[in-house]
């Protein structure tokens, strides 16, 4: 696939990465305590900030675009809302009232961004939201039925529905309609009843796997996941909860989202995005890797940098004889919308074990998800 943007970020594993809303800032987590903000200037990525409030390692974070508001959260059972004072040059967190007694997962801003979800090793989904009367962040549990941690989050385009992929090997859509913050749901292809944390469909992921990521399409009509069993499923709420379930032949993918209604892109522990197709009749079809394999590295003599950034990227000194022939060098653990067309997704980024920041363009792949559209 051409149209790819490479940037050497760090040496050693970025966690999960956010984008701003014009894009000219990056937030970062190298698998440590800290969130670290980069800016771009002069096609140039420049650390401008450390965010140091988290007392374990961080686990997710995200960007409100609209609000221009950060959100983490971390292995400390903690939450914070960060906004960035332009006076004094410096981002100011807020704690959020989790009231989790195991580390945080994940989390993500709802559409709207009055509200966000942290998934957790609690067994349960935390609904946060701003409380005006006590001037702080509140949340909101969603328990029953999740058995195990929770891996996964994301929103549905109504701003009220929110998917779970989990570790008792399930997927779950609930409401987290808070009515302190919005007015009263409208009924959808999910379901009617709209009460906080009712759960409107359940899903098994197929012969067994922790369900490592989750992604509403444009529409919401559509689910996909993505699970440890090495499978990409889908659930189209709009064809009686129809499952489309593809088992490959892969390492397991980690991450998943959807470009188009009817294309997503998966990736994980094999160092490439791939495309898959989930056709109007249904069915589900792995298309191609998205990166090709390029030229071998010359062999020849290592430098003293080479073997420093080859033990980072790869624990081991044989950089020569390790090199894998893709882009990422390691497992991709987070893809991330960089910018859309409408409704559909035109660049996405991916961040990995390797220290790499990967800009795709899905340009190139236009006229294969064209052709997929009439199938």
């Amino acid at each position: 696939m051409s149209g790819k943007e490479v940037h050497e970020l760090i040496l050693g594993p970025i966690t999960c990465h956010a984008w701003n809303a014009d894009r000219t800032q990056l937030a970062i987590s190298p698998n440590n305590n800290d969130v670290h903000i980069y800016k771009l200037a002069a096609g140039k990525w420049t650390r401008t900030h450390v965010l140091k409030e988290h007392g374990s390692r961080v686990t997710g974070v995200d960007w409100g675009t609209k609000t221009n508001r950060l959100v983490t959260c971390g292995a400390d059972r903690n939450a914070y809302v960060w906004t960035y004072d332009q006076k004094a040059n410096k981002w100011e967190p807020v704690l959020v009232i989790l009231r989790i007694n195991r580390a945080a997962t994940c989390v993500k801003w709802s559409p709207e961004e009055n509200k966000f979800a942290v998934g957790s090793g609690a067994r349960l989904i935390s609904i946060c939201y701003f409380e005006d009367d006590q001037n702080w962040w509140v949340s909101k549990h969603i328990k029953k039925p999740i058995r195990s941690t929770v891996l996964s989050v994301d929103w549905h385009p109504n701003n009220i529905l929110v998917a779970a992929g989990c570790a008792d090997f399930k997927t779950r859509v609930f409401s987290a309609y808070v009515k302190e913050v919005e007015g009263k749901p409208s009924a959808t292809v999910w379901g009617k009843k709209m009460t906080f944390g009712n759960l409107m469909s359940e899903f098994s992921n197929g012969g067994g796997g922790w369900v490592h990521g989750v992604s509403f399409s444009a529409s919401g009509n559509k689910l996909a996941w993505v699970g440890h069993d090495s499978s990409v499923s889908v659930a189209d709420a709009s064809q009686e909860m129809a499952v489309a379930t593809l088992k490959c032949v892969f390492r397991p993918f980690l991450c998943c989202l959807w470009l188009t209604e009817n294309s997503l892109v998966v990736a994980g522990h094999d160092c490439w995005p791939a495309l898959v197709n989930h056709s109007d009749q249904g069915k589900l079809t792995f298309v191609e890797k998205l990166d090709t394999e390029s030229s071998k590295k010359a062999a020849g003599a290592i430098s003293a940098m080479d073997k420093f950034r080859t033990l980072d990227q790869k624990a081991t000194t044989e950089a020569v004889k390790t090199s894998i022939n893709f882009v990422h060098q390691n497992t991709i653990t987070n893809i991330t919308v960089h910018s859309r067309t409408g409704s559909e997704i035109s660049k996405f980024t991916t961040t990995g074990v390797d220290g790499r920041l990967v800009n795709w363009s899905v340009k190139s792949l236009e006229s294969a998800i064209a052709g997929l559209k009439i199938h």
